[in-house]
């Protein structure tokens, strides 16, 4: 089965939000590098997608008028297709072209997507989800993904080892296989 790797949202963007935390950010690039690495060495399109505002706004950091709309710079990739969009889920991204995540993946024959990128339990989580829907298979290396410290409405902050693991918990054996990066594309 012909696999594809997703790199979702791995933007500046983000850090120009005051939620931003670089505490995990190590981590999660070498792991998501370890990713790309490996599918470019066999192979495995690297799909890259970024999240816009439909504002033109340059205050807004999701416009592509604010500049921050570009890859986060300690990541080195060179994606096989690029895709921007504004809503969740990757597979409505669009390329230069005008066709859809879903489309490119349907037209090069990709019946299993590898999801990393930012954020665990937004993007990457959502992008999972309609890829099963859609009758994709799918993995989930959860520690190719990031995301940062929430609270809820009733006040309760949740770590983001407690969201990933929450993420796991609703994505494993029924929307994907939940796996760590290094057994992603082990050679």
């Amino acid at each position: 089965m012909k696999q594809a790797l997703i790199v979702i949202d791995v933007q500046d963007s983000f850090r120009q939000r005051p939620f931003w935390d670089e505490t995990e950010y190590p981590a999660f690039v070498a792991q998501i590098q370890r990713l790309i690495d490996a599918a470019t060495s066999q192979g495995v399109p690297v799909l890259q997608v970024f999240h816009t505002s439909v504002s033109d706004d340059p205050a807004n950091p999701f416009s592509l008028a604010s500049g921050h709309v570009k890859t986060l710079k300690e990541l080195k990739i060179s994606p096989t297709a690029v895709f921007h969009k504004t809503v969740h889920s990757s597979l409505y991204a669009k390329g230069q072209d005008g066709a859809t995540l879903h489309d490119w993946l349907r037209d090069h024959d990709i019946g299993e997507i590898i999801v990393s990128g930012i954020r665990t339990e937004q993007c990457c989580e959502t992008t999972s989800r309609h890829a099963s829907d859609a009758g994709f298979k799918v993995i989930f290396p959860t520690d190719a993904t990031l995301t940062f410290a929430m609270q809820s409405p009733s006040g309760r902050q949740y770590t983001p080892a407690e969201i990933r693991d929450r993420t796991e918990l609703v994505l494993q054996g029924r929307f994907a296989r939940v796996l760590r990066a290094a057994d992603v594309l082990a050679a």
